[in-house]
């Protein structure tokens, strides 16, 4: 199988691996893009986590989602072994005829991955670890952005980018929805700010008391604030407003992945945590003041770096492994307000001057 070409005409099922949340799912759509335009007529699955359903539904590139019950080892799922056996009798049954391992440097997904029965495979091995195939894997470099980490495996596969915009399409009456829930608070398109205090571990989340500073000098500016997040994220963003001094919209929980990628289309800007929130805007191209707390700068940050500003500041320590931090927190508290409001001033100070252009 090691000689065999990937084309068109030999490949019909593909899978693609890739078990993470919102914003590493949105992270590889490029990737996505580029294998549906190499194989058009192929049926892709994506082998990811439950909560991947809402977004697989409405890319074209993906036809349908294999849900994964996660795997002893990899930390960013609960692994339910219970479920495993299912699992792998319906990958097999699946009869990949190509699978694209997208999830990590492979250490513990490639063996995962050659027991899913595929014709062949691809992806990533650890320096010195188990490749299995020369051709078909290439050596993991923890450097580099992670749209441009699997675009290259791509190309060693022979499979041309199609672009490095990642892609969140939003439904009609998502839209529509969205349109009635600005109309109900008189949100009017970049005549509001979001700000989005929460992060699903709170070792990658920025203090409430910090976002609220940042959310008075923003109303201060003549921009309404409005605060976003989840029904569990709700605790976080009543913190923040009760540390405001100015008056903040509260619409955690009230908006579908798609109302909040339309709501973020429509702000002027986005100050959040590096979250799924950060890859939303950057899907949306709504300017992003991104904290990062916790995670990897360079891999996560978005590649147009003139929309889109990443604060952090440098620790041996990261990325962070820990829900919560063990130390003091350094990387957050090191943030200062003053560093967040001041990328703010030059995004919108950007924004005003090509409206008037």
């Amino acid at each position: 199988m090691r000689d065999e070409q990937l084309l068109p005409g030999n490949i019909e099922r593909i899978g693609v691996f890739r078990a993470m949340h919102l914003g590493g799912v949105l992270c590889s759509t490029p990737a996505l893009r580029a294998l549906r335009a190499a194989f058009p007529s192929a049926q892709i699955t994506l082998i990811g986590l439950p909560c991947a359903s809402d977004l697989v539904r409405r890319l074209s590139d993906v036809d349908q989602l294999l849900p994964f019950p996660g795997f002893p080892g990899m930390p960013e799922c609960d692994a339910q072994v219970a479920a495993l056996p299912d699992f792998f009798r319906a990958a097999q049954a699946s009869r990949f005829d190509l699978l694209i391992q997208l999830h990590g440097d492979g250490a513990v997904t490639n063996p995962l991955c050659a027991a899913l029965g595929a014709r062949c495979t691809a992806g990533f091995y650890p320096l010195g670890g188990w490749c299995p195939d020369e051709q078909r894997f290439a050596p993991w470099s923890d450097r580099g952005p992670e749209v441009r980490r699997w675009l290259r495996l791509l190309q060693v596969l022979g499979i041309p980018a199609c672009g490095e915009q990642i892609e969140l399409p939003i439904l009609r009456e998502e839209r529509e929805r969205h349109r009635a829930l600005a109309g109900l608070h008189g949100l009017h398109r970049h005549g509001y700010v979001c700000v989005h205090p929460g992060a699903r571990l709170a070792s990658r989340r920025w203090s409430t008391e910090r976002f609220a500073k940042v959310a008075d000098w923003l109303a201060q500016q003549g921009l309404r604030v409005v605060i976003t997040g989840t029904n569990a994220e709700d605790g976080l963003a009543r913190e923040l407003i009760a540390s405001m001094r100015a008056p903040a919209i509260n619409l955690t929980g009230a908006t579908d992945l798609g109302m909040f990628a339309a709501l973020l289309g429509d702000a002027r800007l986005l100050v959040s945590n590096d979250t799924g929130a950060s890859h939303i805007a950057a899907a949306m191209r709504t300017p992003s003041v991104i904290v990062c707390a916790g995670s990897d700068p360079e891999r996560w940050a978005p590649l147009d770096t003139e929309r889109h500003h990443v604060v952090h500041h440098p620790v041996i320590c990261r990325p962070c492994t820990h829900d919560r931090c063990p130390f003091d927190h350094p990387c957050a508290l090191a943030v200062t307000t003053e560093a967040v409001i001041q990328r703010a001033r030059i995004l919108l100070r950007k924004e005003m001057l090509h409206a008037v252009a």
